[in-house]
């Protein structure tokens, strides 16, 4: 999730376990630097853009790791606040603000190594957008009534409030997903269209709007969009693969590493220059996406490998929201495209 959500929901956890015993914005603060020391990952310089991207959210996001890393930092917050008589209510706070962190991200499609240092397999559950400000709103307001009233009986409700309205916002993500991956495979099934793999996922800062994505047997890939409010099935378009690009250059360890990474939804193609691109289905749309890399170069007779780089071609923002806004109640309105 993003910063702003993880700073909330530390700073909750900090008002709920301290309660009484310590003062609100020692526990606001304390819960908003802790949330967000797993992210410090990010300016690792890992040498090539997919290895950046595929070791986000790795030991610094592994629970085995990040228990043995809230001792030391609760030593040390002791030590800050002078608090010696709270180490065990210091060290749960800090434990699930570390906990958490991770545990929240794995709601989204991203991939976090929640089991290292045992297994490397990146979790996403891709039921909530990595921005969702109707759960983040619940957290910012309960912490902030619980700050200003200092943390008394009515701003505790209030925080645990926020926190048992969040979680349950997840549950409903949950149940969403359910249903859309539901509508995707009546609408496949009715199709006779066979299915490798099914995926769908939240639209940006909403749970109203899936988007779908379907891996077919034929080298082709399917995207779609389903809206809770939908009367019908949802329609897909077809776009191409790119397996038999892939078949040369899957032994290429960036391109082995983000298939492997996106669990198969990825697609490759080759531009007019020659370079390779290869592309995370996950994240974005059509014919926008979040993580799409250059690999090097394929001139028929021969390969020239390359250090991965990433692709920044920002999507039209405006355009998009404004879609995803009408689409929500108008379920003929087609997603948007290039001109």
């Amino acid at each position: 999730m993003d910063s702003v959500t993880q700073i909330a929901l530390g700073a909750a956890l900090g008002v709920a376990v301290l309660g009484r015993q310590g003062r609100a914005w020692r526990a606001v603060l304390t819960g908003a630097v802790v949330a967000t020391l797993p992210d410090l990952d990010a300016f690792i310089d890992h040498g090539d853009a997919i290895r950046n991207m595929t070791l986000h959210r790795a030991e610094s996001h592994a629970l085995f790791w990040l228990t043995l890393a809230s001792i030391p930092l609760t030593a040390l917050v002791v030590a800050i606040w002078r608090e010696p008589g709270l180490w065990r209510r210091w060290w749960l706070a800090v434990w699930l603000m570390l906990l958490t962190h991770p545990l929240l991200d794995t709601m989204t499609i991203y991939g976090t190594q929640l089991a290292l240092p045992w297994s490397d397999e990146p979790w996403g559950i891709g039921s909530v957008f990595i921005i969702d400000p109707l759960y983040t709103l619940a957290l910012l307001i309960g912490t902030g009534v619980a700050l200003v009233r200092r943390a008394d009986a009515r701003g505790r409700r209030w925080n645990a409030a926020g926190l048992v309205l969040s979680t349950l916002y997840l549950g409903w993500g949950l149940g969403a997903q359910q249903l859309a991956l539901a509508r995707a495979e009546a609408a496949l099934a009715a199709a006779g269209q066979p299915a490798v793999q099914v995926l769908a996922l939240p639209t940006a800062f909403n749970s109203l709007l899936w988007r779908l994505v379907v891996i077919t047997p034929d080298d082709g890939w399917l995207e779609g969009y389903t809206a809770l409010p939908d009367a019908g099935l949802p329609r897909f378009e077809r776009f191409p693969r790119g397996e038999a690009l892939f078949a040369r250059w899957r032994h290429d360890p960036a391109v082995a590493r983000l298939a492997r990474f996106t669990h198969g939804y990825w697609q490759m193609r080759r531009l007019a220059d020659g370079r390779v691109v290869i592309t995370d289905l996950r994240m974005g749309q059509q014919p926008w996406f979040t993580f799409e890399f250059v690999v090097g170069r394929d001139l028929g007779a021969h390969r020239e490998p390359a250090p991965a780089t990433r692709i920044r071609e920002p999507p039209p923002v405006a355009t998009v929201l404004r879609w995803i806004v009408h689409r929500i109640g108008d379920e003929s309105l087609p997603p948007p495209r290039l001109p």
